[in-house]
């Protein structure tokens, strides 16, 4: 294990950053929150369970019970398996149909509920964050709210695009890097992509595609792709079960070069993400942490030491309010309302 002094100062990220080349980008909800506070909503099952429009029933909660599960597209995606079962044995029962699309009207007002309007989000923080996304030949999001979706729609002729089919669905086959862009991979989906019904995914196109507008309540297919909540172990299990996905998480498990952390924690439910830089294993990686004290400082060095621990692994630490990122400009105060 490699000797850290564990200082309470932190580096700034412009003299980090022109000392050493840091071609990847990997950023958590920290980037999101540096946005807009609601997004640090604990659960987003906890939050359909509460909200005011369209509440989880205790009969649909059922359905994430039995399955052990509190991930949405696992629900829905079991739920449509029995509709067509049904169909094919010719069973006469609607209640496999009506739970489906309750969940998932469940899930777009939760949604709906803590992420930013188009409306109010300022074009001139999507460019700033655009800006810093083009600075990276890779960027990996574990989030999967809109902000860099709707940031890469800034320029989306700066970033290389990966859903290239006819109908703007994924193949692993037709993925080649384009060195002169940035590639964006969503390792944990997002609300601009849904899965198909043959289980490829698919990426929505419109400044507004999300699931505040654009998921059509009424219509089978449009399952939302995105890995919420639960444990790593689930989360890995979600991310296997999409081509898509797997391959956003084995790039970043192929990631040798220098990393930056933006905004994540790496906490016990992100273990699956631990493993996978741990098996890339960077020749350094550069994590942001918030200044709150002394303190916390060290605890979070040591925190990130200890997973990276007996790894050829060189760590460096910065503030993150240094980082184009975590610039407090950015933040959009909600209404009150909210």
């Amino acid at each position: 294990m490699q000797t850290l002094a564990f200082a309470d100062q932190l580096e700034d990220w412009s003299s980090l950053r022109a000392s050493i080349e840091i071609p990847d980008l990997l950023i958590g909800n920290g980037a999101s929150l540096a946005v807009w506070r609601p997004f640090a909503y604990f659960s987003l099952f906890e939050e359909a369970q509460t909200t005011r429009n369209r509440p989880l029933s205790p009969t649909e909660l059922s359905v994430f019970r039995a399955l052990d599960s509190s991930i949405f597209e696992q629900a829905l995606t079991a739920l449509r398996a029995s509709i067509r079962v049904n169909a094919a044995l010719t069973i006469n029962s609607s209640s496999p149909r009506h739970r489906y699309f309750a969940i998932k009207e469940a899930l777009i007002h939760a949604v709906r509920s803590v992420h930013i309007p188009w409306s109010q989000m300022p074009q001139g923080h999507l460019a700033l964050i655009n800006q810093e996304l083009r600075q990276y030949q890779t960027v990996y999001s574990s989030n999967y709210d809109l902000l860099t979706y709707w940031a890469v729609l800034q320029s989306p002729e700066a970033f290389d695009p990966i859903f290239n089919a006819a109908d703007s669905s994924f193949s692993s086959a037709d993925t080649p890097s384009k060195a002169a862009l940035t590639r964006v991979l969503y390792v944990h989906g997002g609300m601009h992509l849904v899965k198909n019904s043959d289980n490829s995914a698919r990426q929505l196109h419109s400044s507004e595609s999300t699931l505040l507008a654009s998921f059509a309540i009424n219509q089978l297919g449009d399952i939302p792709l995105f890995v919420n909540e639960d444990s790593a172990a689930n989360k890995l299990r979600a991310i296997r079960s999409s081509d898509y996905l797997s391959f956003a998480y084995n790039q970043l498990a192929q990631s040798k070069r220098a990393m930056a952390i933006f905004g994540h924690s790496l906490g016990q439910q992100d273990q699956h993400l631990v493993e996978a830089i741990r098996q890339a294993r960077p020749q350094t990686l550069a994590i942001s942490i918030y200044p709150h004290n002394a303190g916390f400082i060290t605890q979070q060095q040591q925190h990130y030491a200890s997973l990276f621990a007996e790894l050829p692994i060189n760590l460096r630490f910065y503030n993150a309010l240094s980082h184009p990122l975590g610039n407090p400009a950015l933040r959009v105060t909600p209404p009150s309302k909210l």
